[in-house]
């Protein structure tokens, strides 16, 4: 199958979520392909903004999610490059070369009430780039955890990111 199986639609509903692991594990754990002929899609809930910046974490409180839901039917192996050209086919003005994609993964904090976000890369419309080749499995997204990205139209700077860049 060439392209990843997908089911875009709005919807709203409530699911489980699991918990996170450190970066060390992430390194330590090679990805094991995926035969997506043989395996089923999971249900991505993917939330988008236009405006450079992630959802605030409140948005996601109490049973509430952001009204901007996108569902996608995808797989644990599915890059972020790949994940950018399915959201640019609902969203026309995100082909624009220089839109830039920030990924953040949104899952519930075992820890405390609500919700905790942790940025995991990042893409560009019309440019490579470092980031293009990371798969949901790589960055520990568990089923049931929501993808939350924060889209900048070519020419405006996106806002400074939280996360440490490695050398």
């Amino acid at each position: 199958m060439g392209g990843a199986r997908r089911d875009i639609r709005e919807r709203h509903s409530k699911m489980a979520v699991e918990s996170r692991v450190t970066q060390e594990e992430i390194k330590k754990e090679p990805e094991k392909p995926i035969d997506r002929e043989k395996t089923c899609p999971l249900l991505l809930r993917v939330f988008t903004t236009n405006n450079g910046r992630h959802h605030r974490m409140d948005e996601f409180s109490r049973g509430n999610v952001p009204s901007s839901e996108l569902q996608i039917y995808t797989w644990m192996d599915a890059t972020l490059k790949e994940l950018t050209s399915l959201v640019k086919e609902v969203y026309p003005e995100a082909r624009k070369k220089g839109t830039h994609f920030n990924f953040a993964i949104v899952f519930t904090d075992l820890k405390r009430p609500g919700y905790r976000v942790k940025e995991i890369g990042s893409t560009m419309s019309g440019r490579k780039g470092t980031d293009d080749s990371m798969t949901l499995q790589s960055q520990k997204f568990q089923i049931g955890d929501y993808l939350d990205i924060a889209i900048t139209p070519p020419n405006r700077a996106p806002p400074p990111s939280s996360r440490m860049r490695p050398y």
